[in-house]
């Protein structure tokens, strides 16, 4: 592990851009040459080491919406300007020696920090929708190619991201898939509650001798945001006959619990953009490798088509492949944190829970769901003296709060009742 005075590699060998492009200077513990001697204690990242890294962030701004954008430390800035400036210089070079390599070996780190079986079950593409329209696709043309039958079903949460459900619509209704939404209650108490719902929309989905060809479900939903059961709704799919299980997880990498052999869906995304500490946007894919999963594609063809998705992902045309080359320098900014990753993970979840409980006590409210349903983020309802009884007062809060106040945050009217909730990035331990 590092210490937040060191200098480090953050890509393998062959992504050191050349020297003129960057600092060669390294201070390795341990190394071959050094004398034989006692390893020095390491240091974890201070809280001024910490404000370094997010200094150029409006510091009359309060971002509480870490969940839209995420925030990217200085250091994976410089690495992903680093590239940047190795593609400029030397285009050909860049793309026939360096690009495939770099990617592929970001695909190796993900690959190990979500457990998978191989790194070919591993594409990295721009986002989750991006991923989504990949397997979206795959359905559409099972239903347009006569493989599955007209009025089978693809089942999905209530709570679905909004451009998800527009992606399901514009694939699988389209191509004649019946869409059933899940209802979750809300405000939601437990996990049961989930359950019991995605059992009756499995029977539904079956009924008149229909199959259920793909099962949608979220990790984490954003709106309202509540940690889901994937592992026992997966199982649940796997008992009934489901035929594929896509797991939309945008939030999920760097915000709580990620292994692919735990879960045993088909397919699974997360963004690394928004709790990850990537710059945006990067996202993976997650394909299981198994008989009957089909071969995906992405949507953008080009000219590695037909060469699996992952190759495919890698060469979508001349665009910036930046974003996907620096998962090296997260991982050596993470490894500055006291328990890393996990460490992290913990501080987020403790700290917004005692800030989300602190503010329904001032407000005489409570949270959207238990505190054990939460990741990194909370939900808090509004106090009712603000008089708010609509979506479109909802937004005129959130414009205020914005412009009067330099507040960004997210809020939701949903069920007739006020919530907003609060993305708190605790890992900016400075704040």
């Amino acid at each position: 592990m590092p210490s937040p005075s060191s200098s480090t590699s953050s890509s393998p060998p062959i992504s050191n851009p050349n020297p003129n492009l960057m600092d060669q200077t390294h201070h390795l513990n341990g190394d071959s040459t050094s004398p034989a001697s006692k390893k020095p204690k390491l240091a974890f990242i201070t809280p001024a080491e910490i404000a370094a890294e997010f200094a150029y962030h409006d510091p009359a701004v309060a971002r509480i919406n870490n969940g839209s954008f995420g925030s990217c430390p200085d250091s994976v800035i410089q690495a992903q300007r680093r590239w940047q400036l190795r593609y400029l210089a030397q285009p050909d070079s860049f793309y026939f020696n360096h690009l495939q390599s770099g990617i592929l070996h970001s695909r190796t780190i993900i690959k190990d920090l979500i457990n998978a079986d191989h790194v070919d079950e591993v594409s990295i593409v721009d986002n989750a929708t991006t991923a989504a329209a990949i397997v979206l696709q795959q359905a559409a043309w099972g239903f347009s190619e006569s493989k599955f039958e007209r009025g089978d079903a693809v089942v999905m949460l209530h709570y679905a991201y909004g451009s998800v459900k527009k992606s399901i619509e514009a694939y699988v209704t389209r191509a004649g898939g019946h869409v059933i939404e899940v209802p979750l209650p809300f405000p939601l108490n437990s996990n049961e509650e989930i359950v019991s719902e995605f059992k009756k929309a499995l029977e539904l989905g079956k009924a008149n001798g229909r199959r259920v060809r793909l099962a949608v479900i979220d990790h984490i939903t954003s709106m309202p945001c509540v940690v889901i059961p994937v592992k026992e709704l997966v199982r649940i799919c796997r008992e009934e006959g489901v035929d594929q299980v896509f797991v939309d997880a945008a939030h999920s990498i760097g915000c709580t619990e990620v292994d692919m052999k735990e879960i045993g869906a088909d397919y699974y995304t997360s963004n690394l953009h928004k709790w990850f500490f990537c710059p945006p946007s990067i996202a993976f894919l997650y394909c299981r490798k198994s008989p009957k999963n089909v071969e995906l594609h992405h949507p953008v063809v080009s000219h590695e088509y037909g060469n699996g998705l992952a190759i495919e992902s890698a060469w979508i045309g001349t665009r910036d492949y930046s974003p996907q080359l620096v998962v090296p320098a997260v991982l050596d900014f993470l490894k500055r944190f006291e328990g890393g990753i996990e460490g992290i993970k913990k501080r987020n979840h403790d700290t917004v829970i005692e800030m989300g409980k602190m503010l329904a006590e001032a407000w005489g409210t409570h949270l959207g769901c238990p505190p054990e349903m939460c990741a990194s983020m909370v939900m808090i309802g509004l106090p009712s003296c603000l008089g708010i009884s609509s979506e479109k007062d909802t937004l005129k809060l959130r414009t205020h709060l914005r412009e009067k106040f330099e507040t960004q945050l997210i809020n939701l009217f949903l069920m007739g009742l006020l919530v907003i909730y609060l993305l708190i990035d605790e890992s900016d331990e400075a704040n």
